[in-house]
């Protein structure tokens, strides 16, 4: 079924687009390894009326925490670390409370620990990190690790240390050197980890209806602590040039890796836990939808980009958005639908409508 009739998905997309009020859209598709589409739609900056083209590049948000989780599965290849020992193996200075968590629960969001951000991106007492981060270190735990899941940046603040103390570089330089560079994402070496702090050429601005109930800008920013956790700018193609090289094993040397990263964390009570039905689990850095037929693996980002990967299906769908709020991830299965027809939600595909999205 590989003779899908493009416009149809335009079609779809645009459709999406006008019901969700998306301003502008990319998107990447990849088959068996080979991009075979890539488009895009609408307008990258309303207020300049900056149309998307294949140059625009767009901050991805949580999306950064997949490159991470890419980060630390390189440096267990290279036999610095083990995802499953306590962290004071690797950092000094935590509380007492912090010692024995892992990497595998601070990746997954189960560790417990307090939060150093709160709504909108703002930092926990202060506009300092610093400060934020003495605050964050005084608080309790806010559960027993491994018994619930609650999204949680302050153990990616502790992901980065990691990465910056056993790799010998500050982590942005690590993924950039590792991944970026090693596959040609130029754009996205380019964009570097600052978010909206810097000027970045063709960086579609960020638009979201949820503050207000009108079209309001969105612009958050993050300390350079935080960047692991959302500070890069990509493109659709790009990301799914990154995908293509994570699938045909070239950011990793051994052929278990990749089972290693997206292996979704088990709870105590044996279960998988993740933002919702759909997204019901989540691995190293990366969301996972384990289902009985089409199961994926899922960066997010903002309420507003996500790439799904269909392992089994060989296929793989970037969709890149200006519009937090828009959720993409609740559309991408019915695009997926078009290259393989048991997906389409007419053939009776895909979860109750009662799901909450995320």
């Amino acid at each position: 079924s590989g003779l899908v009739q493009s416009d149809e998905i335009d079609d779809y997309i645009k459709e999406q687009m006008n019901n969700r009020r998306i301003p502008g859209l990319q998107l990447a598709i990849v088959k068996d390894n080979k991009i075979v589409k890539a488009a895009h739609y609408g307008l990258a900056n309303i207020q300049d009326s900056v149309t998307v083209s294949d140059k625009t590049v767009f901050t991805i948000n949580s999306m950064t925490k997949a490159f991470t989780g890419v980060a630390i599965v390189q440096l267990v290849e290279q036999g610095k670390l083990n995802i499953n020992v306590g962290i004071s193996e690797y950092l000094t200075e935590l509380p007492e409370a912090w010692r024995d968590l892992t990497i595998k629960q601070l990746m997954s969001h189960t560790s417990g620990l307090p939060a150093i951000l709160g709504n909108w991106a703002g930092l926990l007492g202060s506009q300092d990190f610093d400060t934020a981060w003495e605050l964050v270190k005084q608080k309790p735990m806010e559960f027993k690790p491994d018994t619930r899941f609650k999204y949680n940046q302050t153990g990616y603040v502790l992901l980065g240390k990691i990465i910056d103390k056993l790799s010998g570089m500050p982590f942005a330089e690590f993924i950039t050197k590792n991944q970026l560079n090693k596959i040609g994402m130029i754009k996205t070496a380019d964009a570097g980890f600052a978010h909206f702090e810097m000027v970045v050429p063709n960086q579609a601005r960020a638009y979201t209806y949820v503050k207000t109930g009108q079209l309001t800008n969105l612009s958050a920013e993050f300390a350079p602590p935080l960047r692991t956790t959302a500070g890069m700018t990509s493109s659709a193609k790009e990301l799914a040039q990154w995908v293509i090289a994570l699938q045909s094993n070239k950011l990793f040397d051994k052929s278990d890796s990749l089972k290693k990263l997206w292996e979704p964390n088990i709870l105590a009570d044996g279960k998988t836990a993740g933002f919702n039905q759909l997204v019901n689990g989540y691995a190293l850095g990366w969301p996972v939808i384990s289902r009985a037929e089409h199961s994926a693996v899922a960066p997010l980002g903002a309420n507003r980009s996500a790439l799904v990967i269909y392992p089994q299906d060989n296929l793989s769908i970037v969709v890149l958005t200006n519009l937090s709020g828009s959720l993409p991830s609740t559309f991408i299965d019915e695009i997926a639908g078009f290259y393989i027809a048991d997906m389409k939600a007419e053939n009776g595909f895909g979860l109750p409508l009662s799901i909450k999205p995320l």
